[in-house]
Order: C-alpha cells, then sequence, then structure tokens
C-alpha cells in the first residue's frame, strides 16, 4: 500500500509530495498532470523488475510507449538534471520467493528512495541512458507510524495489523567507497553481510535483483512494488473468450475475464456449502448481486464451457431467463463487471490505478460504481486478513459527476502552477487537497482548496458570446456555471456516503 509519494524531475512533476488513502480520487482538468501521477507509479513498479533503460521506455509519451528517454526529464521547455523517486509503504508481512520458499518481513512500514539522471553514452547517436545516483530501502519506526498514515483509521485494530517489526539499520543505502558511489545491499538474520555494489554502471536497481529470502523485507518491498497495477479497461478485451488453458488474473486492459471468473468460482475457499457446485453458484451469485447494483434486471452470471472449441465465454441471464454472450453487453457493464471480478479476487494487485472510472457509465449508476471501488479498497476499521486484503484504489478523473459525489477526504485536485527551482519558474502540476481534511492536518503549511474553488476547476471560462441583437449572452449563462447547478449533476447531488 503506496501511502505518500514525492517526485520531482519526471515529466512534469516538479517538487510534489503527496499522501494516499485507501481511496483516493485525484481531480482536475485534462493536461495537468494526473495520468503523469500514474506514470510515475508505474515506473517504480517496472523498475523493481527490469532494467533503468527499460522501465524508462515503458513510460507512455501521448499515450504511447516512450521512445526518448531524455523527454522524461522535460518540464515544460528545460530539461531536470535528476529524477527523484521517495515512496513510503505497508508492504505485505509474508511472501514467497522465486525458489518458492516462504519469506517473512522484519518489518512492514517502509521508505523507498532512487534518484535517476540522463547519461549521454558516447559513441553512434542513441537513446542514452539512465544512471543510478542514489537507492535507499530504509524502516519506518512503528513509534513514528501515527505521524505517517494521517488518514482516519482504527489503530488499534487496522494499523496493528498491518504495521509491524523492527529494524535499527536500513536494508539498502547508498555511500561513498573513496571516490566511488556505491549502493549496499545490507542482509537481514545473523551476521547481517554487505553486498556492495558500484552504482556507475549498474544496468537496474539494486531491490530488482534481490529474488531470495536472504533478505525477506527487500524482497516483501519488491513484490508489493511489483504489484502496483494501471489498469486501463478495454471492453473489446473484456468480451473475448478465453481458452481453457488461460491463466486466471485479470489483465490490464480487463483481458481473461472469464478465465479468472472460472478459476475464482471453481478454485476459491468456501467452507459454507457442501458441494463444489453449490459453492460455485454462491460465488456467481455473489458477483451477480455486485453486478446488480448496476443494473437492475441481472438474474446470474456463468461462465459456459465451449468442449468442442475449448473456449471460456462470459454469459449473463436477466430475470425472464434470456442469456447474454458478452459480446452483446454494453461497455459500461462490462467495466464494471470486470472491477467486481477484481474485487473478489485475493490475488488482484496491493494498489490499483485507474483512470476515468466513470466511462460508459450512466450518471445516475456513478454511485454505484463509487462504492465498489471503495469495496475493493482495505476497510481501515478492520483487521487485515484474507477477508480484509491490504489493498487500495486510485483513480483519476476530470467529470463533474464523479468530483461531486467524493468525500472530501478522498479527493486530490491536480492544477497547472508555475513552482520555482533554482531560481527558475517550471509549468509543472500540482497537488492540493480540500480544506478541513486530513491531508490539511498532515500538512498544515500547504493552502487547500474550497470546494467552489474545486467547481471553478471544472468550469470553463465563459466567452464573449452575444445573441443577434449584439447584446453579451455571458450574464444569461452565469448561472450555471457552478457545477452543482449543471443539469446532469441534479441526479448526482446526494452524498457519497448515503449510498450503501
Amino acid at each position: 500500500m503506496l501511502t505518500r509519494l514525492k517526485v520531482s524531475g519526471f515529466k512534469n512533476l516538479v517538487d510534489v509530495d503527496v499522501r494516499f488513502g485507501p481511496f483516493t480520487c485525484v481531480a482536475g482538468a485534462n493536461g495537468v498532470g494526473k495520468s503523469n501521477l500514474f506514470d510515475a507509479i508505474r515506473f517504480l513498479s517496472v523498475l523493481t523488475n527490469d532494467t533503468l533503460v527499460n522501465a524508462a521506455l515503458s513510460v507512455r509519451a501521448e499515450g504511447k510507449r516512450s521512445v526518448d528517454i531524455r523527454s522524461l526529464f522535460c518540464i515544460g521547455d528545460k530539461y531536470a538534471k535528476e529524477m527523484f523517486f521517495e515512496a513510503e509503504m505497508i508492504i505485505p508481512s509474508k511472501g514467497i520467493d522465486d525458489l518458492g520458499q516462504k519469506a517473512r518481513a522484519g518489518i512492514t512500514f517502509l521508505r523507498y528512495t532512487v534518484a535517476l539522471a540522463y547519461r549521454v553514452d558516447e559513441g553512434p547517436p542513441s537513446l542514452g541512458s539512465l544512471e543510478l545516483i542514489r537507492e535507499d530501502l530504509d524502516y519506518i519506526k512503528l513509534s513514528e507510524a501515527w505521524r505517517h498514515l494521517r488518514f482516519p483509521h482504527k489503530a488499534s485494530i487496522w494499523r496493528k495489523s498491518a504495521v509491524r517489526g523492527k529494524r535499527t539499520l536500513p536494508f539498502i543505502s547508498t555511500g561513498y567507497q573513496g571516490e566511488n558511489r556505491i549502493i549496499k545491499l545490507i542482509q537481514e538474520g545473523g551476521g547481517r553481510k554487505t553486498k556492495t555494489v558500484p552504482a556507475s554502471n549498474l544496468p537496474r536497481t539494486v531491490l530488482s535483483t534481490v529474488n531470495t529470502i536472504e533478505n525477506p523485507t527487500a524482497l516483501l518491498a519488491r513484490r508489493e512494488m511489483q504489484s502496483w497495477q494501471l489498469l486501463q479497461l478495454e471492453p473489446s478485451s473484456i468480451r473475448e473468450p478465453d481458452k481453457f488453458t488461460t491463466p486466471a488474473g485479470l489483465g490490464p486492459d480487463g483481458s481473461h475475464l472469464a478465465a479468472t471468473l472460472y478459476y475464482l468460482a471453481h478454485f476459491h475457499e468456501c467452507t459454507n456449502h457442501t458441494s463444489k457446485n453449490e459453492a460455485v453458484t454462491w460465488f456467481c451469485d455473489k458477483v451477480a448481486a455486485r453486478l446488480s447494483e448496476l443494473i437492475d434486471d441481472v438474474y446470474s452470471i456463468r461462465i459456459d464451457r465451449d468442449e468442442r472449441r475449448r473456449l471460456l465465454t462470459l454469459e449473463l441471464s436477466d430475470r425472464n431467463g434470456t442469456i447474454y454472450p458478452a459480446h452483446l453487453l454494453s461497455d459500461g457493464i462490462l467495466r464494471f463487471l470486470a472491477l467486481a471480478v477484481l474485487e473478489s479476487d485475493p490475488k488482484t494487485g496491493r494498489l490499483i490505478c485507474l483512470e476515468e472510472p466513470e466511462n460508459s457509465i450512466y450518471p445516475e449508476r456513478i454511485p454505484a460504481l463509487l462504492q465498489l471501488l471503495q469495496d475493493i479498497a482495505t476497510d481501515v476499521k478492520s483487521q487485515i486478513g484474507p477477508d480484509n486484503p491490504l489493498r487500495q484504489v486510485i483513480v483519476n478523473t476530470h467529470s463533474p459527476a464523479v468530483v461531486n459525489l467524493v468525500p472530501d477526504d478522498c479527493l486530490l485536485v491536480a492544477e497547472l502552477k508555475e513552482p520555482l527551482q533554482d531560481g527558475r519558474k517550471l509549468k509543472g502540476a500540482c497537488f492540493s487537497w480540500l480544506l478541513d481534511t486530513w491531508r490539511q492536518n498532515a500538512a498544515p503549511d500547504v493552502n487547500p482548496v474550497t470546494r467552489d474553488k474545486l467547481f471553478d476547476y471544472f468550469t470553463p471560462l465563459m466567452t464573449e458570446d452575444r445573441d443577434s441583437t449584439g447584446q453579451s449572452l455571458k450574464s444569461k449563462h452565469k448561472k450555471a456555471r457552478r457545477v452543482g447547478d449543471q443539469p446532469e449533476s441534479q441526479l448526482l447531488l446526494p452524498s457519497f456516503s448515503d449510498v450503501e
């Protein structure tokens, strides 16, 4: 679970410092940097599994993969000298290493820091490369956890089960050996051996090389970051049937929904039923009940097994018994269904980033969507466990209908500003929060935003249009400028807490 992220020098993120709770909605107009925040999270995740260069090339540039590493350092018409990331996170207390051995974390609240610089390769023209300037993995004391976890939660129940362990040394640290910069990996357990590697020519982070229980806490930190997902649900992918041999697990685009639902229905642990058929029916009914919150006419969901073609196909039936295969279902139903399956999958990534979840959802049904997204995230009033995984959801939106329904505590506001850095103005993304929220209490020096001001961000300035008589039309439209006054918002005025 990512609880705080600091970023500087990555795309248009300049000295960004944001805190996250179990559910966060990043709201702002198009082009201000909401997606760049997601890209920074995704970049950190890829760094734990691939080389520095490949991680950089995986970052999106205008919706496509980047082909210019240097462009990631670009802020307006300037280039940053370094990229800097600092992530505070809660990791799972146990897991499995690459050899199938069980690993247990020494402490579960960590801070990971990495800094990269662009380096021009000598010789023929090339993409250039990245140099690892700094890499640290340190612990956060349990006695200090309350200072870092400021979102409302049950300290004696949720925090006690999520944050535990102790440590007196960092796990990864940066230092110098003479004039040479080095990265140190400090093993846990008896002896605490230290592995030292020169930093200047490292093709990947040290954390990405940890794969055995010699360094269990670092390994589980890597597993945590590897699980961070950026979802871009594509209805065309969700509709596709799956082969019998398709592994379970929803893809970032929503693919393999049929295989995942089939696997979960047939192999989930269920002690409430005596037969396998009853357990399968119970699970499918559970998902169907969630989908019925979006569309009233849903009666059941099943996976059709085509033995001749060896294909699994999702089917939905209404209360009249009419069966609808996946290719006949609407985009909104498919997106909602994919999220409902994610909620029921214990292997779902611990951090889910989702862009514009309201796409294809009828405005009256947005409360049901937001309730589902909140339910996917961990319940901070209950103990962490199989029924309450350590999971969080971060979404972004430019929809006033969504913003109008999200609780103040869950909102981050994205804007474009011109902060000063090294004596020069740089046009970059700025993230702030609403008045009288836990984020304001955590950072009282940062000026908060009011809801009225937030609504103004989503309302384009009126142009000086005139009617046939030459009279200004501005005054005629003035009353409709507030989001709450827009016709599309009238059905959405009840607060999020009213949607149960």
